[in-house]
């Protein structure tokens, strides 16, 4: 085992690398395009690498430190894609509000070179750093627009919050530390396994390390900041909040409770259950309320972290490995999909925003069916996929959720699964009635909907990818499947 192996990092090492190139082309050139098409290659190049990792074993360098593995370079591929895909949608919008500019791609790089380093480690200090190198750039990106007041005020309250849950969580890996003696992941579930450890200390610890990791998921009760952000945050930056990060978060959770703390399954189950059940909660009787569409597929988010953290709650009761890669295989697949469906909803806004305008309220897309029945159809495909209608993703992906947890064959679980279905159907009252609008109310606007070629273009792949993952989901389901069993055997 080579203790550096530059190889397992060429992906970040790469992300690094043009980062910096960028900020320095933006700088000598007098237009915006060399960064933006030079940004946009990376992103295809790095997607690539991923992609092509994906098969192979894991790898450990860096002191073992960091880890090359399926896990991590499939949910590297799908964030470096959702980057790609979110930069194309955010183009115009930028362009409109004078943020086109270099910091955008930059900080954009360094997010999701954060990212990366959270999907590879294997270890709690370069978890932390990757995850304060994508927050602190997050952060900068929310308030990018300077002469906004509604983004500046978003971004102080994100960077507050996001403080205090980054303190959260360093406080209870340090507690952690204290209690294993180690940094690393697997000796820290080594340590935990002899079950020679002061149950007390960890107890603790793992408290403060699942509120961290539940805000950055957006969990109730820690989603106080996501309608916020989501609604203050331009629409451009809102759209990278709230796409590649989610998939960070998730492979946060999955190294931390799951390859390094699974020896304390029992306790943080019943933590992920309240959790998963609170944001189903709250998340789809809030949106219900809701005017403005942005803070509406804020409170969708919290919903559907909730069905997310559904998949983590039974997994470990069999003691076995496929009944751990039926649950946590279900999350992968819902959260994949679900960060996709989400960047086809806001690119929709971003194609109706203009200048002056932002289209972020529900009664902006009156009668868009009549202005535009292709859009208003790829539209109403996403919203349907939210709310898990058939033959979308979001059906099977629900569905893949629910099954995991009913085939535990608990009592508990079975009505857990219940509860999911019930507030499901609330949920989809809000998504429905964004197609009521589309398609029954009159138009108030009836200005040419004008748009890129691109964008039109990766909008409508964006809405057949929804349809034909419904219809088609095995392949991906076993990709997802696979990555999560090659995750728990290395």
């Amino acid at each position: 085992m080579n203790d550096m192996n530059w190889l397992a990092i060429y992906p970040e090492l790469l992300l690094l690398a043009m980062a910096l190139v960028v900020a320095l082309v933006d700088l000598w050139c007098k237009t915006r395009w060399p960064a933006y098409w030079l940004t946009q290659g990376t992103l295809a190049v790095v997607a690539g690498m991923h992609y092509a990792y994906v098969d192979l074993p894991a790898i450990y360098a860096m002191q073992d430190m960091m880890v090359s593995d399926s896990l991590g370079h499939l949910l590297g591929f799908f964030a470096a894609l959702a980057v790609l895909v979110s930069l194309v949608y955010a183009r115009p919008y930028a362009a409109e509000r004078d943020m086109l500019k270099g910091e955008l791609f930059t900080l954009s790089l360094f997010s999701l070179l954060g990212i990366s380093v959270m999907l590879s480690a294997n270890n709690f200090l370069v978890m932390y750093l990757g995850l304060e190198l994508m927050s602190l750039s997050l952060y900068a990106l929310t308030a990018l627009r300077r002469d906004h007041a509604p983004a500046t005020e978003a971004a102080m309250k994100y960077f507050v919050l996001g403080a205090l849950a980054s303190g959260f969580l360093l406080y209870g890996l340090s507690m952690m530390y204290g209690a294993t003696g180690s940094l690393d992941i697997p000796r820290v579930f080594e340590a935990i396994a002899t079950g020679q450890i002061n149950q007390a200390v960890l107890a603790l610890g793992l408290v403060f390390v699942v509120s961290g990791v539940a805000f950055k998921l957006g969990a109730v009760p820690f989603h106080m900041w996501v309608p916020d952000v989501y609604h203050g945050a331009p629409t451009a930056v809102t759209l990278l909040i709230a796409g590649a990060p989610k998939l960070a978060a998730f492979a946060m959770m999955f190294r931390l409770l799951v390859e390094g703390l699974l020896g304390l399954a029992g306790d943080w189950q019943q933590m992920v259950v309240l959790l998963s059940v609170g944001s189903m909660f709250i998340g789809n009787v809030a949106a219900i309320a809701q005017t403005n569409l942005k803070r509406m597929l804020a409170y969708s988010t919290i919903s559907n972290i909730g069905f997310v953290l559904l998949g983590f709650a039974p997994t470990v009761i069999a003691g076995n490995t496929l009944s751990a890669a039926n649950g946590y295989g279900s999350a992968l697949f819902y959260i994949v999909t679900y960060v996709f469906t989400t960047l086809g909803t806001f690119g929709t806004i971003l194609l109706l925003s203009r200048q002056g305008f932002e289209a972020d309220q529900i009664d902006d897309f009156k009668g868009l069916a009549k202005r535009s029945p292709f859009f208003a159809g790829v539209m109403a495909i996403f919203m349907f996929s939210l709310a898990g209608i058939p033959p979308t993703v979001g059906f099977f992906a629900k569905l893949s959720v629910l099954q995991a947890i009913v085939t535990t064959n608990v009592t508990g679980y079975i009505v857990l699964a219940v509860i999911a279905v019930v507030l499901s159907l609330v949920g989809a009252f809000y998504y429905l009635r964004l197609v009521k609008v589309m398609y029954f109310d009159e138009p108030t606007d009836t200005s040419t909907i004008a748009a890129p070629i691109d964008m039109r273009a990766l909008l409508a792949v964006n809405g057949f990818a929804v349809l034909l993952f419904g219809i088609l989901p095995g392949g991906l389901m076993d990709l997802c499947a696979g990555a999560v069993v090659n995750a728990l055997r290395s």
